[in-house]
């Protein structure tokens, strides 16, 4: 049976995509982009439920945007459109009485009315200043009643309007940590591999004259799996690992505890830049999944100032 839904959702879904007014889209698109003032969200049931979370979504990526119920605004919230505002009235039927009073209180207060419904003969779409009607099927629903795919086809409109409006204004990633300092987006758009790196002298460090018999103690002192091998400005030249090590002693079991550590590091490895998203980091050690890269340098241009660890950023609760 879900089976069957699931396949019954992507043909109800097939026409929004293949018969959508590109053209008006962009119209609708620009209109947004060049408002000066606030996009007012409104709808009634579960449109306004839509229209709140688009609302939120615009918010969030940097366009100014309040969720206003029908309702609410006829009860006197209607005093929070200005003339440089935009409504945007979602609605299936555009026939929903609420909206419909709100159009004519709007004009009045001069701002202007866009309509995205799935009927473009509704009264909503006749009465706005633009309107879009978004193509529409059947609802999945047995009884074609709940909204379901017309849900699905506002929700998929407005959140490409949202990342199309992130774009154009370049909206960066910085600013979209500044509207996410909590939870786990605020995580991964806030905490840098500086934030959680080891440094200084809890960094395993040595010298690539060193004998590894010098170095052993520090290896296994710091605990971290391996070791740095930095010349004497502070740059990396390779690292060391307990793989490298267990390596080595199966080439070189009776004369390895005399070798240079320029002979027994590997010279290419996995680092990461000082300032970087430790989310980024998290990705660049998962990208092999059958070989994970669980400790990373960290470099400001080609000096070593950390280390970072996996454990530690799944710690921090990024994963």
């Amino acid at each position: 049976m879900l089976k069957q839904l699931f396949e019954d959702y992507q043909k109800n879904l097939a026409p929004f995509f293949e018969d959508l007014d590109i053209k008006k889209a962009e119209e609708i698109f620009h209109l947004l982009l060049n408002t000066k003032g606030t996009l007012v969200f409104s709808g009634v049931g579960k449109s306004g439920i839509i229209a709140e979370k688009l609302a939120m979504t615009m918010i969030s990526t940097g366009t100014k945007a309040l969720y206003l119920p029908a309702m609410n605004a006829l009860h006197g919230d209607i005093g929070a459109l200005s003339a440089d505002d935009i409504l945007i009235c979602i609605s299936k039927s555009g026939e929903s009485e609420e909206l419909l009073e709100l159009i004519p209180f709007a004009r009045e207060r001069g701002a202007k009315t866009i309509a995205w419904v799935s009927n473009e003969s509704s009264k909503l779409f006749i009465q706005c200043d633009k309107a879009i009607c978004l193509p529409f099927r059947r609802e999945v629903c047995p009884f074609d009643l709940a909204p379901t795919t017309s849900t699905a086809i506002q929700l998929i409109f407005g959140d490409v309007l949202a990342v199309a409006l992130m774009r154009a204004k370049k909206f960066s990633l910085d600013q979209y940590a500044l509207n996410h300092p909590a939870g786990l987006i605020g995580k991964k758009v806030t905490l840098k591999v500086d934030d959680l790196m080891l440094s200084g002298d809890k960094l395993p460090v040595c010298r690539p004259s060193d004998l590894l018999e010098t170095v052993l103690s520090e290896f296994s002192a710091k605990r971290c799996g391996c070791v740095l091998v930095t010349n004497a400005n502070g740059q990396l030249e390779g690292i060391f690992t307990d793989g490298d090590l267990r390596r080595a002693l199966h080439i070189h079991p009776k004369e390895i505890l005399k070798k240079e550590m320029r002979e027994l590091m590997t010279p290419s490895f996995f680092s990461t830049n000082s300032g970087e998203y430790a989310f980024e980091a998290l990705k660049q050690m998962q990208q092999d999944p059958k070989r994970f890269v669980t400790t990373m340098p960290v470099l400001k241009g080609k000096r070593l100032v950390g280390l970072i660890r996996m454990h530690d950023i799944v710690q921090a609760g990024i994963s």
